[in-house]
């Protein structure tokens, strides 16, 4: 399904189903606090229970993935990594395999291909979840009316997740036991992070979560190819090239897909920074990577610079070898998208520019992130208040990055010498 499908079937459903569950539960706790009256058990609130099984709901967003990995690591910490289960639509799925925290067996697929299919496998989930006994379950969407609906329907009697309060957030009901309170002006890792420690608080606190930043320490992921998996990818190189290659390698990712167009950097931007960083020997290689649907895109934006150094890779790699050929590179130039938080599994210096979102919020973790965004005064014009679809027609704020600036960056990358190979 289209992204603009997927809102309209999370408004029009997504409202009424989470009112209506709300109903259901309120009536439900008053019913269970009178029972408990009855017992003489009526407890004042206090910590909650430890949980035995977390369950992360992270449908959409490879990259938001990556920045959800310190967050993975802590539920291993509390409840072993047999325990830590993650829900994920399926095309989203390859970079939990890669991050290689949550057992194969432990995460939920579900397909969004059409209707019946998406209806199907979130059956499947729900029953598996149940069957599964997971107590705890984070809502990592942020105000999502889907994820909230299965979170409740997960059948966990922990749900943490965001609540809008009285604040003119987007409504999806009262469905969380831990409700957290959004903060727009906490970066995402951290936000995510948060969403676990709230398992140890009462979920009286109002709102949640009552917890200082610097007690959070923020684990960076790292891939380490294995020699046949680098061995393809050198072969694949050589097979493009056909010739020895150059060094340094600078990566060029020109596109941001088709679920926020507005990321993209000016096609004619893009052919004059490679072409500058050929003609000045900054670069001996370009690669340029992108999905298999950019391939032919990527040959004609570059048929007018005519250059055996430059090799079109789009659409030729899977997630894991695109991560280990961002191992063997010495700087990437991309856009706020995926591909620049699966380089921060790689521990290369990456270039990010951003324009519609705010790195203040999606900056990608890891000490070698090199940040260009302008500030314009609309940016960031995607976020939760709009579901993250943007009135702008007009990318100005990705306009006005120019050639200079990110070649001056990646001159100064590369000016420090060739990165040493593992």
């Amino acid at each position: 399904m289209k992204p603009r499908t997927i809102k309209w079937i999370d408004f029009w459903a997504g409202v009424p189903l989470c009112f209506l569950l709300t109903v259901y539960a309120r009536l439900a706790r008053v019913a269970a606090a009178r029972r408990r009256l009855a017992r003489r058990s009526a407890a004042k609130a206090g910590p909650a229970a430890a949980p035995r099984k977390i369950l992360f709901i992270k449908l959409i967003e490879q990259g938001a993935t990556v920045l959800a990995y310190p967050a993975l690591t802590r539920a291993v910490d509390l409840v072993g990594r047999s325990n830590v289960f993650f829900c994920v639509f399926a095309e989203n799925r390859p970079i939990l395999d890669v991050l290689d925290v949550v057992p194969p067996d432990n995460i939920f697929e579900i397909r969004q291909r059409n209707l019946f299919l998406f209806l199907g496998d979130t059956l499947r989930f729900l029953l598996k979840a149940r069957r599964a006994s997971i107590d705890a379950v984070l809502d990592m969407e942020f105000f999502s009316r889907a994820s909230a609906l299965l979170c409740y329907l997960s059948g966990a009697r922990t749900r943490v997740g965001c609540h809008r309060y009285t604040s003119e957030y987007p409504y999806r009901g009262d469905l969380m036991t831990h409700r957290v309170q959004y903060n727009p002006y906490l970066d995402t890792a951290h936000a995510y992070m948060l969403l676990v420690e709230c398992l140890a608080r009462p979920a009286s606190d109002t709102p949640m979560p009552k917890f200082r930043l610097e007690d959070l320490a923020l684990a960076t992921p790292r891939f380490h190819p294995s020699e046949e998996q680098r061995g393809r990818v050198e072969t694949l190189l050589l097979d493009a090239q056909h010739t020895v290659l150059r060094r340094p390698f600078v990566i060029v990712n020109p596109n941001a897909g088709d679920m926020l167009p507005l990321r993209k950097w000016p096609s004619a931007n893009v052919v004059e920074l490679v072409r500058r960083l050929l003609q000045t020997g900054e670069a001996g290689t370009i690669i340029v990577t992108g999905s298999p649907s950019e391939r032919d895109a990527v040959n004609t934006m570059f048929a007018g610079v005519a250059s055996e150094r430059i090799l079109n890779l789009a659409g030729r790699t899977d997630l894991v070898h695109l991560i280990t050929l961002y191992s063997m590179a010495d700087a990437i130039v991309t856009n706020d998208s995926g591909p620049a938080h699966f380089a921060t599994l790689a521990d290369v210096p990456i270039v990010v520019l951003f324009g519609p979102e705010t790195p203040r919020l999606f900056r990608p973790l890891g000490g070698h992130v090199h940040v260009v965004y302008e500030k314009l005064a609309c940016s960031p014009c995607v976020n939760v208040f709009n579901h993250r679809f943007s009135p702008c027609t007009d990318n100005a704020c990705m306009r006005a990055i120019t050639v200079d600036r990110v070649f001056d960056e990646v001159h100064r990358i590369l000016e420090r010498g060739p990165r040493p190979r593992s």
